[in-house]
């Protein structure tokens, strides 16, 4: 059978069970293994965490069921750059893209960096003490340079050209969801857990107050499910995507949906909410109470690396989509330069991890996990809303199951979800908005220097 060719020359060749891999493997990072105990630490209260992760995974079957139709609409290498782009203006597209610049790659990376510390102390708790000054600002200072060390290894690394095929993704994949399965069936089949767990913690106060933690504690979980829109991203290269993209897009996430509530189960079944409060290595915690500490140490080092897997690929790819923009006149020019020898992007890695090193100098893991669930919850709103657009024009030959209620709760759930978060985090969310504002002249700057971009007119 003849590969079809899409408008931009990239070939349609990706299948259903790539694409869902793809949706998987972007969704499956850092937050489902580090979040849960800075969420326990706010809510203190383990059904309304669990809760609140079911909550937030229908969130993200409501955006995933409506990227399904956009996709189909407008199957075109880019996310919400292509959506906002032709839905909208080029501007906004622009803005989504220079986001992702700063929060869909650097603040990832950074985070996955603290997250692998994080582990690796777990598994060696000696590595953070030198002897020379107090040990609690010795533990800080060298986590930090440990985080950042991994950064500028990694960048070094990828400036030489290193990338991983499909099948080290695949493999990837498949030994991540093995871990979270095989940790989900043994803990409960052979752990030693407790369900009355599942009774302790304080009851909840839903006042103002409360419903301020729940929105900042749904912003966090948002980010642990980031990665439902993942094969949106290359549109371009999908066979028959008017049936595939939808169906990745939903098989995904559902998979993902499960995945996270069972472990997040066993999470609260292993250990007690008092001392999960504040744990970022939590699955490393939960294997020492379930089967003892040699566990702990094996699972918190294959969590590190699992970890470690994910910042390698925000190194790879990130650079490549500030390459697209700069060949498209949509960001600085620097960034499209190749080097000669090893033929990657250098100049856009070496930008890229400076960020991180930046971001995880100045911020904690929380302060990031806020900054990036603002920033991400802004433009797929304004993707989502612009369904209405497209059944309007009928543009898409795919219609959503559960329209229009589906829609309206993705949008209805994020602006809620921003709104209380700013009340919780003003700071964090303020340099979110910030980021983004900063955009707007930096896309006429651009434009104005280089003419227009090839992010394509609004329909």
């Amino acid at each position: 059978m003849e590969t079809k060719i899409s408008e931009n020359g990239l070939e349609r060749k990706l299948g259903l069970f790539p694409l869902t891999n793809i949706v998987v493997a972007n969704m499956i990072g850092a937050g489902i293994f580090t979040t849960s105990g800075l969420l326990m630490q706010d809510l203190n209260n383990p059904i309304i965490m669990i809760i609140l992760w079911v909550v937030g995974g229908t969130i993200a079957i409501c955006g995933a069921l409506s990227y399904g139709e956009l996709a189909a609409a407008i199957p075109r290498a880019g996310g919400e750059y292509a959506f906002l782009s032709r839905l909208y203006h080029p501007v906004l597209g622009f803005l989504s893209g220079w986001v992702s610049f700063f929060v869909g790659f650097s603040a990832p990376i950074a985070a996955s960096a603290i997250g692998f510390v994080a582990y690796m102390t777990r598994a060696f708790p000696d590595i953070l003490r030198l002897g020379i000054f107090d040990e609690s600002i010795e533990a800080t200072i060298l986590r930090k340079l440990y985080a950042i060390l991994v950064i500028v290894l990694f960048t070094a690394v990828h400036i030489r050209g290193l990338e991983f095929g499909t099948s080290v993704q695949n493999v990837l994949t498949i030994l991540k969801v093995g871990l979270i399965v095989g940790l989900i069936f043994a803990g409960f089949a052979f752990g030693k857990g407790s369900w009355d767990h599942f009774s302790q913690g304080a009851d909840f106060n839903f006042g103002f107050e409360g419903w301020k933690v729940i929105g900042l504690s749904l912003m966090w979980i948002m980010f642990a499910y980031s990665g439902w829109n993942a094969s949106a991203y290359i549109g371009s290269e999908v066979k028959n995507p008017s049936k595939n993209l939808p169906r990745s897009l939903i098989t995904g996430t559902g998979i993902v949906i499960l995945l996270y509530f069972c472990l997040n189960m066993i999470y609260i079944y292993a250990v007690a909410p008092s001392d999960m409060k504040g744990v970022i290595s939590i699955a490393g915690l939960t294997a020492g109470n379930l089967f003892g500490q040699s566990f702990e140490r094996i699972l918190s080092i294959m969590i590190s690396f699992a970890l470690f897997s994910s910042l390698s690929a925000y190194i790879i790819l990130g650079p490549r989509v500030y390459y697209s923009m700069a060949r498209d006149k949509q960001f600085f020019r620097f960034a499209s330069d190749i080097h000669k020898k090893f033929g990657v992007p250098a100049k856009s890695i070496v930008l890229q991890g400076a960020i991180a090193v930046v971001m995880v100098f100045f911020g904690t893991f929380d302060q990031l996990l806020t900054y990036m669930g603002f920033s991400l919850g802004i433009f797929p709103i304004l993707a989502v809303l612009g369904i209405f657009k497209v059944r309007r024009l009928k543009l898409s030959p795919y219609k959503m199951p559960g329209f229009p209620i589906a829609p309206i709760l993705y949008i209805l759930a994020g602006i809620t979800i921003l709104v209380l978060a700013f009340f919780q985090r003003p700071m964090e969310s303020s340099i979110a908005i910030a980021t983004v504002l900063v955009g707007i002249p930096a896309y006429w700057a651009f434009k104005k220097k280089y003419g227009d971009g090839g992010s394509g007119n609004a329909v």
